[in-house]
């Protein structure tokens, strides 16, 4: 259980949406860092960001019953962050509503013992003690993106997963943040050239960005750098990609657990 300023994650998924098929097969009860699931983040064991594909399955690995969750935020409609069974699956599970945050315009009828609740951007909303501020992403309009700025007293991290650089207004709300965390889309490699470059980042896109956020005081010396949102294909295996990108972070996997 987190303290009043602090805040505890488990990466429940870190994968675009290339997933191996060693995951039907042989890594059906637990994590492996080089087959990844989809992407979703768990906070202080009862928010998620993110339901897909394969969260329903990793909150089994994690030994995380489905009526501990109370909040899902969400950042876009693609089913590989966003699949409806799964979100009813958890709804299903509890006694009291599940409260289920998406951006405002996503249409999100039909469930059974869910709230609903529309997210304007830029404007911040209490969900479980914690401050979340949806900003736009620079990923596909119709599925209406948003990264997440989620602050708690003196802490605060950046959740950017599926999204490539910064949109200007995103770019101008980060400013003097200082924040504590930063985790950033990575579905591409370290290579430049790639046509995903208009909504995923790749290692160097975001080792572009990094001197620029702290020049504006959205990052500084103190602020963990992560990647996240891998797409294998694009990747070398976890241990080397981990060596690549040592000169500013780390790369988050199924399963990490982190006290911020």
């Amino acid at each position: 259980m987190n303290t009043e300023n602090s805040f505890e994650l488990l990466f429940l998924g870190t994968c675009a949406c290339d997933f191996s098929p060693r995951l039907k097969t042989d890594l059906k009860n637990k994590f492996d860092k080089d087959a990844r699931r989809s992407s979703a983040l768990l906070i202080d064991g009862h928010m998620l960001i993110d339901c897909g594909y394969h969260t329903v399955e990793s909150l089994g690995i994690a030994g995380i019953p489905l009526s501990d969750i109370t909040d899902i935020i969400i950042t876009h409609l693609h089913e590989d962050h966003y699949l409806r069974e799964n979100v009813q699956a958890i709804a299903d599970a509890k006694s009291e509503p599940l409260r289920l945050w998406v951006r405002d315009g996503a249409e999100n009828s039909g469930y059974a013992n869910v709230d609903v609740h529309y997210m304007t951007q830029f404007e911040a909303y209490d969900i479980c003690g914690a401050r979340v501020t949806g900003i736009p992403a620079n990923h596909s309009p119709k599925h209406h993106p948003q990264h997440f700025v989620i602050e708690r007293g003196e802490k605060s991290f950046f959740y950017g997963c599926d999204g490539a650089w910064f949109l200007h207004d995103s770019f101008k709300f980060l400013k003097n943040k200082r924040l504590s965390l930063a985790v950033f889309d990575c579905t591409c490699g370290d290579y430049v050239g790639d046509f995903r470059a208009g909504e995923h980042n790749s290692i160097p896109m975001i080792r572009l960005m990094l001197p620029s956020l702290k020049t504006i005081g959205a990052i500084d010396e103190n602020t963990k750098i992560m990647i996240s949102h891998l797409a294998p294909s694009l990747h070398k295996p976890h241990d080397e990609t981990e060596k690549i990108i040592a000169d500013f972070g780390t790369v988050a996997y199924d399963g990490l657990a982190l006290t911020l």
